[in-house]
């Protein structure tokens, strides 16, 4: 690990506060976050914070602490995992779990997804400590564990039996969010506001069954062959939510004519998909925003390679847009999928009614006063994060990861992907805007 000069200074070198949080080996399952947070932990009692660690599990403990404020707002948090997914399978440039510095970047597992933002969070708290700031509310701190799979240990585990101390906060920092996107050569901060929902389902498909060596036209299996061809081919509805129209409405206020007349379309569900198909790798960014998704993840099915199966299931990971159920899913899905079949709920966390925008004007100024350039913009987040459990305290979450990015740095297509990393000058420009955050806090 990194040997500091003093407490004092650990906030100044963020690069080097991300190197040793990556070499944390906190792959998720089995997580082992302990000696992670064990270590974020010495930081912070030694920079004279309290601390609390709790978690159903001793090795996968959980951290919270707090700055204290001037009571003259409610408390802030801020909140970010330290577990990381595999690495099986995937040929990295560098080791993943060493945190090396090449190319002005820090590279390894989780330099992006999330210990850059955990890196951010606690450098505000230092900094704010070592410079006897005293923010208008109280601050909260929480590293957590377990996030990449399904915050049992972490997230769920702090709501569910911890509830108390996240008591009168509205607003919190988490995942996702105000990192640097280019469109139609302008540069925009998408701040996420809201997220999907989360909806794991299981469809048996049925046939008759016989020894392998006769064959049986339209069983199980071909049922199955249809049903995955169907998704390959086809997308569900379009549907134009609240966010993700403010959204669209901020980026064609962005872009110049006629690239601004020709976006607009997408907001005019008979439009959508032919703009979609103009916008190249875009696409892939906007896409789940305007419309439910459904993933083919997993297929079972026989269990002898001389027997013709008369069941095969397939796990489907279903991402909700906002205000839709299962059941309005389950409608659009049969009308695409083209056989009879029978679907199962596995399981479905609902994400907030409501959000509360109080706080994006201030994240909106924070990025338009370090890149001028840039236009913040809220976003729907087209996937799920911790923040779907402290909503059910009433918490509006922000995805505020601050980074001032190149147009050929990818930030989505790098989570979770070999050769994940970071730039240098990213993480500074977002640890500087954290602390801004703290401070501009009311």
């Amino acid at each position: 690990m990194v040997s500091f000069r003093n407490r004092q200074d650990i906030w100044e070198q963020p690069a080097a506060l991300l190197r040793d949080l990556i070499r944390f080996d906190t792959t998720n399952p089995p997580g082992n976050e302990k000696a992670c947070v064990d270590h974020i932990d010495a930081l912070l009692t030694g920079a004279g914070f309290s601390t609390r660690l709790v978690g159903k599990d001793e090795n996968r403990p959980n951290l919270l602490t707090r700055l204290k404020g001037r009571g003259d707002s409610p408390p802030l948090m801020l909140y970010g995992h330290v577990d990381v997914v595999t690495t099986e399978g995937q040929k990295w440039t560098h080791p993943p779990f060493e945190g090396t510095v090449a190319d002005g970047a820090v590279w390894g597992r989780g330099a992006l997804d999330m210990k850059c933002a955990v890196v951010m969070m606690l450098c505000a708290l230092l900094r704010s400590a070592a410079e006897g700031f005293t923010p208008a509310g109280d601050v909260v701190l929480a590293v957590l564990s377990d996030e990449e799979a399904g915050g049992h240990y972490g997230a769920r585990y702090l709501v569910e039996h911890h509830g108390d101390y996240f008591e009168n906060i509205r607003y919190a920092i988490g995942e996702f969010g105000g990192a640097s996107l280019y469109i139609g050569g302008r540069k925009l901060y998408p701040v996420q506001v809201s997220e999907k929902q989360s909806c794991h389902i299981r469809v048996t498909l049925h046939g008759p069954g016989g020894h392998g060596a006769r064959p049986i036209r339209g069983g199980a299996m071909a049922k199955a062959a249809r049903l995955l061809d169907a998704l390959d081919r086809h997308m569900l509805p379009v549907h134009v939510t609240p966010v993700t129209r403010s959204m669209i409405e901020t980026i064609v206020s962005a872009l110049p004519f006629p690239k601004n007349l020709v976006l607009k379309q997408l907001l005019h569900p008979p439009m959508t998909n032919v703009i979609l198909n103009l916008l190249g790798e875009k696409r892939q960014f906007l896409c789940p925003l305007l419309r439910n998704t459904v993933s083919a993840v997993m297929i079972h099915g026989g269990n002898k390679h001389n027997v013709i199966p008369s069941e095969i299931f397939i796990d489907l990971d279903c991402r909700l847009l906002p205000g839709f159920t299962p059941g309005d899913m389950f409608e659009e899905f049969r009308h695409i999928a083209g056989t009879d079949m029978d679907i199962k709920v596995v399981s479905f966390e609902p994400g907030p009614d409501t959000i509360d925008m109080g706080l994006f004007d201030t994240l909106g100024q924070i990025l338009r006063d370090a890149d001028p350039d840039g236009t913040p913009l809220p976003m729907l987040l087209p996937a799920v994060t911790d923040g779907r459990f402290f909503g059910r305290l009433g918490i509006q979450t922000y995805g505020f990861t601050p980074m001032n990015l190149s147009p050929d740095f990818n930030f989505f297509e790098k989570i979770h992907a070999a050769d994940e990393r970071i730039p240098i000058d990213a993480l500074e420009f977002g640890t500087r805007a954290m602390y801004e955050l703290v401070r501009r806090y009311r």
